[in-house]
């Protein structure tokens, strides 16, 4: 019901403020700031998916309100969010109660400031550009204010909007208010023609801004499939062999900061990612291998060796996971060349493989879920010095060992290692979807 009160008061003012205001002319530049109302309606991204932005309307409606006064203003504002509602298939209660107000109040506030401070823009051009960039502004903390306020109202179990939102958005606004100001500018030099030229120029932008908002929804669809799928199929693995979920966690955390400490600040994530998905090729392995007890044939060592390419290749298959899935293809490979499967040496193991596999031994080595007796973090790092130059490089043994001294028992023993925290499925969809 207040929302109810607020709009109906919202329509009453603006038409006391109309119904007060000189008549409107309809010309030729009624019909092209028409059209321009329809056409930034439908390529608005506006409030999308979480993102508040300026739309095209707003230069359209401005204009309105510079050069045909507040019923134009108002016309141009409607038109425009009807656009944009009908595009994206907004339900009427929210289009009519949350949207219309913030975009038509606004456009009677533009242009009951500009007619008060310049009403002769002909001859007062300094003063009739002042008072379009003045009324833009307003028009912009206005509809905001408007905006999040029944946004709060008509549906308050969204995200809200406040403070901090307003400065993200502060830049792209004054930058429209500087675009609208340019095409006042136009329209007084050049005439309708010349809008309509920039107009277009405007609508290309946009246009363009649709695309690009589309591409980031299809990359975070794209990124969340593909992230449930292989979250699926290690959860799917935990259930036969206990400890591959948290395992997985352990490595990736491990490798992660190991890489931080070394100044791979941009292969960190690289890294974590790589040692959360390293051992996804052993679900393609057979039940046999994962029971504890079973004594393992021959065949069945095979079998095992063949997982890093295994998971390698299903990576592949997904196709967004290049440099992981050569990382997880070399994670058993050895410094002397001895490892598997490709026999590589030292200098032909990628270095986020070395670290993979210096976290790997570590956590199997001191981990209470594994098929060996338990050590002790001292214990697990002796070992590791002991192999180190032909296992593991010798570098990320000591790295890691610096990491394990000034950590506690949980960190050193990474027993309560969660896969769905290290995953955090949100972040990287969100990282994906900003081209991250």
């Amino acid at each position: 019901m207040l929302a109810l009160g607020v709009t109906l008061a919202s329509a009453a003012a603006c038409a006391l403020a109309i119904a007060l205001s000189a008549p409107d002319k309809l010309d030729s530049l009624s019909a092209i700031l028409a059209a321009g109302a329809v056409a930034a309606g439908l390529l608005s991204t506006g409030e999308r998916g979480g993102r508040l932005g300026v739309s095209a309307s707003f230069l359209v409606f401005v204009l309105a309100a510079a050069f045909l006064g507040p019923a134009s203003a108002v016309a141009a504002a409607l038109i425009a969010e009807l656009a944009a509602s009908l595009r994206s298939g907004t339900r009427w209660r929210i289009a009519v109660l949350n949207n219309a107000p913030p975009a038509v109040v606004p456009a009677v506030a533009a242009a009951i400031i500009i007619r008060g401070l310049a009403p002769h823009p002909a001859h007062e051009q300094v003063r009739f550009y002042f008072a379009v960039a003045l009324a833009g502004i307003i028009a912009l903390v206005v509809g905001f204010a408007l905006f999040a306020g029944l946004r709060r109202l008509v549906v308050p179990e969204v995200e809200q909007f406040g403070p901090k939102t307003l400065l993200e958005f502060l830049p792209g606004g004054l930058l429209s208010v500087l675009v609208a100001v340019a095409g006042v500018a136009i329209t007084l030099k050049i005439g309708n023609a010349g809008i309509a030229f920039a107009l277009a120029g405007v609508f290309a932008f946009s246009y363009m801004t649709h695309l690009l908002e589309q591409s980031r929804q299809r990359a975070q669809q794209y990124v969340s499939l593909s992230w449930g799928v292989l979250a699926g199929l290690m959860r799917a693995l935990d259930i036969r062999d206990e400890r591959a979920a948290r395992h997985s966690a352990a490595v990736a955390r491990f490798a992660r900061d190991i890489a931080q400490a070394v100044g791979m600040t941009e292969e960190c994530e690289l890294a974590h990612t790589a040692g959360l998905l390293h051992d996804i090729g052993r679900f393609a392995l057979s039940d046999r291998v994962s029971e504890r007890g079973r004594q393992l044939t021959d065949e069945d060592w095979m079998a095992i060796q063949r997982h890093p390419e295994l998971g390698a290749d299903m990576l592949r298959d997904l196709g967004m996971y290049g440099p992981v899935a050569e990382i997880v293809l070399a994670h058993h490979e050895r410094i002397d060349g001895r490892g598997y499967p490709s026999g590589l040496t030292e200098e032909e193991i990628p270095e986020i493989a070395k670290i993979i596999s210096v976290a790997e031994v570590y956590d199997t080595l001191t981990a209470s879920d594994t098929y060996r007796t338990r050590m002790s973090s001292f214990e697990a790092l002796t070992e590791l010095r002991r192999v180190a130059g032909t296992q593991v490089d010798a570098r990320y043994v000591e790295v890691l060992a610096g990491l394990l001294s000034g950590e506690g028992v949980e960190y050193r023993h990474a027993d309560m290692a969660d896969f769905d925290v290290e995953l955090d499925m949100e972040r990287r969809i969100n990282q994906a979807g900003a081209g991250g």
